[in-house]
């Protein structure tokens, strides 16, 4: 087991362990209820759990993206208004990235905050939703757009809940790991480059020391920078067109998939504006291919995607913001690019 402490609004620390369940019972010795918003398709493998003397409430919401809406959360304020939760109770989001979110921004929302525990179940999860607490759900006009920022007390995450995903989702949830990478652990990508996906898979050691490092740059810039006003935005490089993706294609590709696309992207905008070399651009494109990850986007859509980047988070008034690096661990923020640079570069990661 090892821990890896993060200072925000409160001190919390994320727990690598091979057992959630006991993890979990220590963490509620002392609370009355206890609230599991749980994704539907792991209903199954929660069966039976025994929190001691807190009686658990299990609520179940549809899987990915489909579950952070507002007639959810407003389904979960009525349960819990029904069953009774008080400021000393807890909620446990055990899910991926988006019933972490889910979880969270219930948490905080419910008499303007209870304490909860994240158990992330995919490698995106555990490596970024979960870690830093920003909580939310989604609007029609973009993701993450309704939220707070709300600190679980602790994060829970057992690498065996890896081995329910499949090659697609597991690869998905690297993209993170290599946008850490890019952005603060050039170690990252040594262990990484001219990897598979089934390989790194099978490399438990490795799966965790790429666990570790993702989850300490989170949890460094996090406390650093807790709401965001300049150093953790570098957290989004590759979110600000991967964000407009996933709106784009309704969440039916994978977070990190996006992000991919955001990342091939950003490396035709920044070589083409002469902020990265050749090799760095390279880089980028080989890495993410090896994963068998996603680097272009559907042509035709990229009048959408500006519209939806137009209301990004990172965007201040009418300046569309992206992060940049100028090397592996140096972050940057470009402002107001010419449009015809940005077109430019999409046309070369699009199809």
């Amino acid at each position: 087991m090892s821990e890896i402490k993060v200072s925000a609004e409160r001190d919390y620390t994320v727990q690598i362990s091979n057992s959630w369940r006991g993890s979990l019972t220590e963490n509620v010795q002392d609370r009355s209820r206890v609230a599991i918003i749980v994704s539907e398709s792991l209903t199954s493998r929660i069966q039976g759990l025994d929190l001691g003397s807190a009686e658990v409430f299990t609520f179940a919401i549809p899987d990915g993206e489909a579950g952070k809406s507002s007639s959810t959360l407003i389904k979960i304020w009525d349960w819990l208004g029904a069953a009774g939760f008080t400021r000393s109770d807890l909620i446990v989001g055990i899910g991926g990235g988006a019933v972490t979110d889910f979880a969270g921004f219930a948490a905080a929302s419910w008499l303007r905050g209870l304490d909860w525990i994240a158990i992330p179940t995919t490698v995106a999860g555990a490596v970024d939703a979960a870690i830093g607490g920003k909580t939310a759900i989604n609007s029609d006009y973009g993701k993450n757009l309704i939220g707070a920022f709300h600190s679980p007390i602790k994060v829970i995450i057992d690498l065996d809940w890896f081995t329910t995903l499949t090659d697609r989702d597991f690869a998905a949830g690297l993209a993170e790991v290599v946008k850490c990478g890019f952005i603060a652990d050039g170690k990252i990508l040594d262990l990484i480059r001219g990897k598979s996906v089934s390989e790194i898979r099978k490399d438990l050691a490795l799966v965790q020391e790429l666990v570790e490092r993702s989850v300490k740059v989170k949890g460094e810039v996090v406390s650093q920078d807790f709401k965001e006003s300049f150093a953790r935005e570098a957290l989004n490089y590759g979110h600000t067109l991967g964000h407009a993706v996933e709106l784009d294609c309704g969440y039916s590709m994978r977070h990190g998939e996006c992000v991919a696309i955001g990342m091939a992207f950003m490396a035709k905008l920044q070589l083409d504006l002469g902020l990265i070399s050749e090799d760095l651009a390279a880089d980028h494109l080989q890495i993410l291919e090896d994963l068998n990850l996603p680097i272009n986007y559907k042509r035709e859509s990229w009048s959408k995607l500006l519209a939806h980047m137009a209301v990004d988070k990172k965007s201040r008034g009418s300046s569309l913001r992206f992060v940049t690096i100028s090397e592996i661990g140096k972050t940057d923020r470009l402002e107001n690019p010419d449009p015809k640079a940005l077109y430019a570069a999409y046309e070369k990661v699009s199809s």
